[in-house]
């Protein structure tokens, strides 16, 4: 699915395939890549002596491609980094490599000390790139791309240092305003994007049951601010030796009765007193400055959701249009996680050598402090209707026996009332009744009765699955071959439990009268 080919140079336009799926063709040992929205896509590889690579690769200078030769689509392209060599017991050498994006060639420049007033973003960004273009090489220059991240006021007031440009960038701007950075290769050299969103809304369901193999939650909430200090623009220092760095900026003291933070009682109460910091470069009233604090707070992020699934990608065999791509957005349905909403993928991780086993990371969905509560409860209400549901099956099944004890009690007057009545025919209709309730008896009674499991005994199900409901630890549903939230085992005694059809037993008994008192008028 996926052809690998290295470069010895920007302008090689033929490159050497140490990769193919084809059979018979070059293989690399094991390969994979890590695609990201934010950051740099990175991929790793191993080859040994028999690879066409062998002895070809140089650290820093050796480009590398990776193209999905089903969707035609560039999966990763960039420069390989240091190799590590290997050996093992058998004496079988290896060579790993890892790689990063084109976006790391904006790490091989440094910035300049300057002070940037009153230019837009795409102005500023710009003048970084042509700081950074005027040290590189040509095949390292960045033209500027599409930029659609604004602010407020659609300038920037800023300082540069001398710090590499990736790092410039991510202070300067990605840390301050948001956004993305998005490298994109056309035929007349390398465009930087800088885009307020990427991806778009598939039409790709990733659904429970149908293509979501695993499913896992981490929830994150180390981001949290209970304690914010909203800080404003720079005030220019009387002092005319003062540093850049030293100088102070508007706050709340003068709005706020002398405090220059704000409290947020319910998270404090929560996680107690964590105190950040919130940059307002264009804003010079301390009312303001208060107000969009206080904004920040009433929204205040308590914890960050982050998904990992094990999708199956469907498209592969046209169910699906579509398939899953970094940066897209797919509505996700869990119902054991609470989730039914569209969820971007932030991450994923392709295998070269397997193809379908797939990871990606959705959501890094922030969620209130309510919101993160509310969910909780609802995860345990889940599992307190599945253990009422288990405690049902289980009554159920007493219900059952209770209901074969009343038809042998029933049969057994019918085989009295046919004694007496000496009828030949009947007797034999009645043999057959008879034959039919004694295989629904050895049916039923291969049905064993559970009662209600504890985390120390075992019942309808195993003591230790109870735990895993006590604990609200979230594992997939389990079938008759595989564990889950219940055991195998567990499960195929559930399967077991089913009933056909209900007996009418007063029916039954007033059937039986009819057909004797009509055998009787014939005798």
């Amino acid at each position: 699915m996926y052809r690998v080919s290295i470069y010895d140079r920007p302008d090689d336009g033929v490159g050497t395939i140490i990769h193919s799926p084809y059979v018979n063709s070059q293989k690399i040992s094991s390969g994979n890549i890590s695609q990201v929205i934010e950051g740099m896509d990175t991929m790793d590889f191993t080859i040994n002596p028999k690879n066409a690579g062998w002895g070809k690769i140089k650290p820093l200078t050796t480009l590398i491609r990776v193209v999905n030769i089903k969707t035609r689509l560039t999966e990763f392209e960039g420069r390989i980094l240091k190799p590590k060599q290997s050996m093992s017991i058998g004496g079988l050498f290896n060579i790993q490599y890892n790689c990063e994006s084109f976006l790391s060639y904006l790490l091989d420049s440094t910035q300049r000390h300057g002070e940037y007033r009153n230019m837009t973003i795409a102005e500023f960004l710009q003048v970084i790139l042509n700081n950074h273009n005027s040290q590189v090489e040509a095949h390292k220059r960045f033209k500027l791309g599409n930029v659609t991240v604004t602010n407020s006021t659609d300038n920037v007031y800023r300082y540069l240092g001398y710090e590499n440009t990736y790092d410039s960038i991510k202070d300067k701007l990605i840390n301050r305003l948001g956004g993305y950075l998005v490298v994109r290769n056309e035929e007349d050299g390398l465009y930087l994007d800088y885009l307020e969103k990427v991806g778009k809304l598939s039409t790709t369901t990733i659904k429970f049951k149908r293509n979501m193999k695993e499913m896992s939650r981490e929830i994150d909430p180390t981001e949290i601010i209970t304690r914010l200090v909203p800080l404003g623009a720079q005030i220019d220092s009387d002092d005319p030796e003062a540093t850049d760095a030293s100088k102070a900026r508007i706050d709340i003291k003068s709005v706020n009765g002398g405090k220059d933070y704000i409290d947020d009682p319910e998270l404090i109460a929560e996680f107690g007193i964590i105190e950040g910091t919130l940059l307002n470069d264009d804003v010079h009233q301390p009312s303001i400055l208060k107000t969009r604090g206080q904004q920040f707070l009433d929204t205040q992020k308590a914890s960050r959701n982050g998904f990992e699934l094990t999708p199956l990608d469907l498209s592969l065999n046209g169910i699906d249009k579509e398939s899953i791509n970094r940066g897209d957005w797919y509505n996700v349905d869990n119902p054991i996680f609470t989730i039914k909403e569209p969820l971007q993928v932030v991450q994923k991780d392709i295998n070269i050598v397997s193809p379908l086993e797939m990871k990606i990371t959705i959501g890094d969905k922030f969620k209130t402090l309510t919101q993160y509560q509310i969910e909780v409860n609802k995860g345990v209400k889940k599992f307190d209707e599945l253990e009422r549901s288990v405690a049902n099956q289980s009554q159920t099944i007493g219900a059952l026996k209770q209901q074969l004890k009343n038809v042998n009690t029933l049969v057994d007057n019918v085989n009295n009332e046919i004694n007496e009545a000496d009828l030949p025919g009947l007797k034999v209709a009645i043999n057959d009744l008879n034959n039919a309730l004694i295989d629904l008896n050895h049916i039923i009674e291969g049905i064993p009765s559970y009662g209600i499991a504890t985390p120390t005994q075992t019942g309808l199900m195993s003591m230790y699955d109870k735990s895993k409901l006590d604990s609200l630890e979230n594992y997939q549903l389990a079938t008759g071959t595989i564990d889950g939230l219940l055991s195998k085992e567990d499960k195929q005694k559930i399967n077991r439990i089913t009933a056909n059809q209900t007996i009418d037993l007063d029916q039954f008994m007033s059937d039986f009268l009819a057909l004797k008192e009509t055998v009787g008028n014939t005798v």
